[in-house]
């Protein structure tokens, strides 16, 4: 191996050098493969399946952003890893617009959209008609060559066999949280309530409503993929990363997700995990007991100051938002949080730069 590929295959150990390799190598390529996709999704002839797909990219392109930064602890490997994290979060998206604004409000309906995500992380499984209960279907290919890519990537995954079924299991668990969470308002809190109790045992240290914001997060899955790039992972390892990102870290994510977005789900009737605390000082309590649990499972696995930088940029990323300043309780639950972490102020710092300058 040359000294170039081998200084490029090092994981980052500090934040100056995550954040080169991300904006140098990371970014642009992300950026040219949602221009791709973008290409393909303004030849969608459904107009509904249109909106939607662009929709999705304009809105949440830092989701996939956000997930590449995967692909920056294995460079070497980044023209797998950045195609396959940018397709599978871009079904991710396209799926939730779907649903969330959604001509269908049948459960049938979300669960055979979301089957192209269980056969997107299965290189075996053949696609499946993902619109056969819905009004709108055609969408030149859109969606399976979204699921094609994805399985392609894998195969060129040299470890994929030891990750692949505990990447099902948490895509699974995302899949049911799409359904439960997208029907009728008067069924959903019941339905959550009746999956939580199939789970509850094995999570006794979280509530119901952190359970469910762990499922909506594609974190594991992308660590997952980045583990399976590796030729020498060891099935002891997969384990690990599985314990610390479910429910922890990706439960960290989901709920600064849904704390910055209060305010605007309270006005449009949206589900909002955070709103089933008492207060909002039972919200810090419970949010900084996460962070904390996240940062400790974290210092167990290989490279802890990579995991312990994707905890501190959750924190900065959320927390920098222009939402916050606009929700004074939001902003000193983020004072609470942003406490005795020069490595957050860092991050928080940069990404409040990033966001002026690209809004």
């Amino acid at each position: 191996m040359s000294s170039d590929l081998r200084r490029m295959s090092l994981v980052p150990g500090n934040s100056i050098h995550l954040m080169l390799r991300v904006y140098r190598y990371v970014l642009p390529e992300v950026r040219e493969q949602l221009k791709f996709w973008r290409s393909k999704a303004e030849s969608i002839p459904d107009l509904e399946l249109q909106k939607q797909a662009i929709d999705s990219m304009t809105s949440k392109q830092f989701h996939c952003e956000g997930g590449a930064v995967y692909a920056a602890a294995n460079l070497p490997m980044r023209h797998v890893l950045i195609p396959l994290i940018v397709a599978f979060q871009t079904i991710s998206d396209y799926l939730d617009n779907l649903c969330d604004r959604s001509t269908s409000m049948d459960p049938d309906d979300f669960r055979m959209l979301h089957q192209s995500m269980l056969d997107a992380v299965d290189p075996a499984e053949p696609l499946h008609d993902y619109y056969a209960l819905r009004q709108e279907k055609e969408d030149a290919g859109y969606l399976n060559e979204l699921v094609k890519t994805c399985q392609a990537s894998i195969r060129l995954l040299p470890s994929y066999s030891l990750v692949a079924d505990n990447v099902r299991k948490l895509v699974g668990l995302y899949c049911d949280l799409q359904v439960y969470k997208h029907i009728r308002h008067e069924l959903r809190e019941d339905a959550l309530q009746a999956w939580w109790s199939k789970h509850e045992a094995s999570f006794p240290a979280i509530s119901w409503n952190e359970f469910a914001a762990a499922t909506g997060s594609t974190l594991g899955v992308f660590m997952l993929f980045l583990a399976a790039s590796d030729s020498q992972l060891k099935p002891a390892a997969v384990e690990t990363i599985h314990d610390a990102y479910f429910p922890y870290i990706c439960g960290l994510h989901i709920l600064l997700d849904y704390l910055i977005d209060q305010e605007e789900d309270e006005i449009g009737g949206d589900l909002n995990f955070c709103s089933y605390y008492d207060n909002m000082d039972q919200t810090v309590e419970r949010i900084a007991a996460i962070v904390l649990e996240a940062r400790n499972k974290a210092n167990r696995l290989e490279h802890p100051a990579f995991h312990r930088m994707i905890i501190e940029g959750l924190l900065a990323l959320y927390l920098s938002d222009p939402k916050v300043s606009k929700q004074k309780q939001v902003k000193q639950i983020s004072r609470e949080l942003m406490k005795g972490s020069p490595l957050t102020r860092l991050f928080f710092f940069v990404n409040s730069v990033w966001i002026r300058k690209t809004s």
